[in-house]
């Protein structure tokens, strides 16, 4: 299977009953259409979907712009595989990289919580003064991250979200990030776990704000000459782009060179020292000019292609502009949605199971043996009330890959085999199985006295060669004061000289010191 990147889209009628959107997978390269599902218009952020990815295949949703409904749509189809009633119509929705869970804000300020497997709605709560803008969810899943009109940004725990013990509590916060004045237009998570991760914020306040989740501060402020609505970071956190509404897209570079004082260049980060940090991104400045491109439409969405060279810009006129970021030359333009708006762009690789395009590595004849191969991710209608019977309950439907042999059949090390697990398997039943007659009885009790019997005999044996080891210890302790008896005698003795000889002799005598 050759690897291949596409754009995917959503769109929406610029004008209310013109017509309905839809999403629309394009080839990145040349910029053909390779599927389109039809039947949907969602508002900016009211749209998110997963990759196929570890054997299953990808969901898109998108809420509906002027009615309470959550379509649903898989790649193995052009049709809605499911509808869903939503309790109110959503300002806003995100879904873990997983699609574990489903959340949803709403213009009273309030968000939903909805497992996706089973439907469940596990929380609801009122999180904001005014409407909810943007969620998104940390890469890890752990936290939801929510942007208001209020100008509030709050960071939610999931897994306290999710506790059936304080389901009768009030929600709140992990921590709030607050440093904007106006309505928060869009948030972007870096690739790190929580709470490692950084996050960026967009304001109308002209702003652009990083933030550190570990020590819950902020790290740099980013004035810029109009509102920003859009950011896209790149995914090693070099650089970002945030769009205005006029069509100026900002290129903000993370990491500056500069001279060294023992010569030479450095890099070095930009920013940094917290809330009296702010760096202005003016357009007005030579260096500025080069880190800008002009789209002279206006911008609804972003994103940036896997390799990070190409920038796409989504425009409220339906067209979509590749640029490149080196050069910032426009390379080609997607015109195949006039009329419509671009609600959300996004960048992944061709799905397997994409329907019309179904790969030849999965053997199978048509699409709807696909998801034979690759089922897609299961999605139940959500609750509209919370309901604790079935949160006791919690039935979740589940995909196991089928598998046409059995793992670890070559043998490895800590390979079981049948024979010996039916011998290990037998000798522990067998007990069991004994003390089930009186006769097995006794033929146990018997063997437990000879067992007793062969203890006994050993702990004598035992007792022996211990009482040896005894008296070798003593025998030779005992050898040892004899001789230093010995020789303290000796060293008591004194020879003292009587008389000398004429021949020069001397003769002694022994004195004992007493």
């Amino acid at each position: 299977m050759v690897l291949q990147e596409t754009v995917l889209c959503a769109t929406a009628p610029q004008q209310a009953g013109s017509g309905q959107g839809g999403f629309v997978l394009h080839d990145l390269q040349a910029g053909n259409t390779l599927a389109t599902f039809r039947q949907t218009s969602s508002a900016p952020h009211c749209s998110a979907f997963i990759e196929t990815a570890n054997g299953q295949g990808g969901i898109m949703i998108g809420a509906q712009m002027d009615k309470s409904i959550l379509n649903v749509y898989n790649f193995q189809r052009d049709q809605i595989a499911l509808k869903i009633v939503l309790p109110e119509k959503l300002s806003c929705l995100a879904l873990d990289q997983s699609a574990n869970y489903c959340a949803g804000g709403t213009t009273q300020g309030r968000i939903y919580l909805w497992e996706v497997a089973s439907g469940i709605l596990y929380n609801a709560w009122d999180a904001h003064y005014r409407q909810v803008n943007v969620l998104k969810f940390t890469s890890d899943g752990i936290m939801l991250i929510s942007g208001s009109a209020d100008s509030g940004v709050s960071v939610w725990s999931i897994p306290k979200l999710v506790d059936d013990e304080l389901q009768n509590e009030l929600p709140l916060p992990q921590f709030t990030l607050s440093d904007h004045t106006l309505p928060i237009t869009d948030i972007f998570c870096g690739v790190s776990p929580f709470p490692k991760c950084r996050v960026l914020t967009s304001s109308l306040d002209h702003t652009v704000k990083l933030w550190d989740l570990a020590t819950q501060s902020l790290v740099t402020t980013f004035h810029f000459p109009k509102p920003i609505c859009c950011i896209v970071w790149d995914v090693s956190e070099r650089m970002f782009f945030a769009a205005s509404p006029d069509g100026s897209v900002h290129q903000v570079n993370l990491f500056r060179e500069r001279d060294h004082k023992h010569g030479g260049k450095v890099i070095e980060a930009i920013g940094g020292t917290g809330t009296a940090d702010l760096i202005r991104v003016d357009d007005t400045e030579s260096l500025a000019k080069t880190r800008l491109i002009t789209v002279d439409q206006p911008v609804t969405a972003l994103a940036m292609s896997i390799t990070t060279s190409l920038l796409l810009v989504g425009t409220a006129t339906g067209l979509i502009h590749v640029y490149d970021i080196a050069s910032h030359q426009l390379l080609r333009s997607i015109s195949a949605h006039k009329g419509m708006s671009i609600t959300l762009l996004a960048t992944m690789l061709k799905p397997p199971d994409l329907v019309g395009h179904i790969s030849l590595s999965l053997n199978v004849a048509s699409s709807a043996e696909a998801k034979d191969v690759i089922p897609v991710k299961p999605v139940a209608p959500f609750q509209r009330m919370r309901d604790p019977k079935a949160r006791e309950t919690h039935e979740v439907t589940m995909m196991l890959p089928v598998q046409d042999k059995t793992p670890y059949s070559g043998g490895v090390e800590y390979d079981y085999p049948e024979t010996e697990f039916q011998n290990d398997y037998a000798f522990f039943v067998r007990p069991a199985e004994q003390e089930s007659s009186g006769l097995s009885s006794s033929a146990r009790a018997a063997e437990l006295e000879e067992e007793v019997q062969q203890l006994r005999e050993q702990l004598s044996r035992a007792k022996g060669v211990n009482d040896a080891m005894w008296e070798a210890v003593v025998q030779k302790l005992l050898s040892q004061g004899k001789h230093k008896e010995l020789f303290e005698e000796k060293a008591d003795t004194e020879y003292v000289s009587l008389s000398t000889e004429t021949d020069g002799s001397d003769r002694s005598r022994k004195r004992v010191r007493k």
